[in-house]
């Protein structure tokens, strides 16, 4: 017989929570009253009835963690939970530490915010004494685990076990199981400017094309280098072979690289309107703009999204 496989994230969420210390048993979990009209399921499993460390716990009485790696919680991905939470149920409770009269999440914010949306008023939770470091490392673990985080916000994750904690990238790297290689590879991500972070954190550039941004040291260029990839649709190698050739040439790009980077002004109302857009749409909006051209990109989730997006823009399908 095989030996199972080994977690990628070495102990895990699992792990963590389970070194932690649980209070005393509490009442068995109970479902909850329908939600504008609409029948609600139970909001936990009943195998946890009863559990040890489970309690219900009103949502008020809960403050996000100051540890959360995740940035942004897309509004229509928070619709879509709380409505499978509506039809389904909760069926894993969140995480909390006490907090002197209040509760502190460790992990599962996006599930809190969907009960505040249904306005349901009390949520199962799992208490544990768990310290500063260890709350952080379990949040960034359930993020990643749940590939919830996009490049950036796991960098910046990292960064904080590293920065709060006075952590080495190998203890921060021990810490969620991670090779530390991935860590510091992931880290570099933060050298980059902000509007190519930004692309990366709407995943109009994947990490591939970020490493190939990396190695050029002409911030004008890499720039520039960005922009095209996203424009064009350049695939990594490609984006290699133009990054070698300036490498070799850069003459060739100095100038146009300079005179193609936006001013600060332009650049700051180039990012007023992706806000207005993004917020209009319930999409992501990205906008590369030049006095000449420009172009601009809005991401959608799935047929769905899609229509609605159409419908929204007044255009049949």
């Amino acid at each position: 017989m095989s030996a199972a496989p080994k977690s990628r994230l070495g102990r895990g969420l699992g792990g963590l929570i389970a070194a932690s210390k649980p209070p005393n048993p509490s009442p068995a979990l109970t479902g909850v009253p329908a939600v504008d009209g609409r029948p609600t399921a139970p909001v936990a499993v009943a195998a946890l009835a009863g559990a040890p460390g489970y309690h219900e716990i009103a949502v008020h009485l809960i403050e996000p963690s100051p540890y959360q790696a995740r940035r942004e919680i897309p509004a229509e991905q928070l619709g879509e939970l709380a409505e499978s939470i509506r039809a389904e149920g909760l069926l894993q409770p969140i995480v909390v530490r006490k907090a002197g009269d209040r509760f502190q999440l460790i992990a599962g914010e996006r599930r809190w915010r969907a009960f505040q949306l249904l306005k349901i008023k009390s949520i199962p939770a799992r208490v544990v004494e768990a310290s500063n470091a260890s709350s952080a490392a379990i949040g960034l673990i359930e993020n990643l685990q749940r590939e919830g985080l996009n490049p950036i916000e796991e960098a910046h994750g990292y960064a904080s076990l590293i920065r709060d904690f006075d952590l080495t990238q190998e203890t921060a790297a021990e810490r969620v199981g991670k090779g530390r290689a991935t860590v510091a590879n992931c880290l570099r991500l933060l050298s980059l400017d902000a509007d190519l972070q930004g692309y990366l954190t709407k995943n109009l550039l994947s990490v591939g094309h970020a490493k190939v941004l990396l190695g050029i040291d002409d911030t004008g260029f890499r720039g520039l280098l960005g922009r095209r990839i996203i424009e064009e649709g350049l695939s990594v190698r490609s984006a290699e072979k133009i990054a070698g050739s300036a490498k070799t040439s850069p003459a060739a790009t100095g100038g146009r690289a300079a005179k193609a980077r936006p001013s600060a002004k332009d650049a700051a109302a180039v990012s007023g309107l992706e806000k207005k857009l993004t917020s209009h749409l319930g999409a992501r909006v990205a906008m590369f703009h030049t006095p000449k051209k420009g172009r601009i990109v809005i991401e959608y989730r799935g047929n769905e999204d899609l229509q609605r997006l159409l419908e929204k823009l007044g255009v049949e399908a």
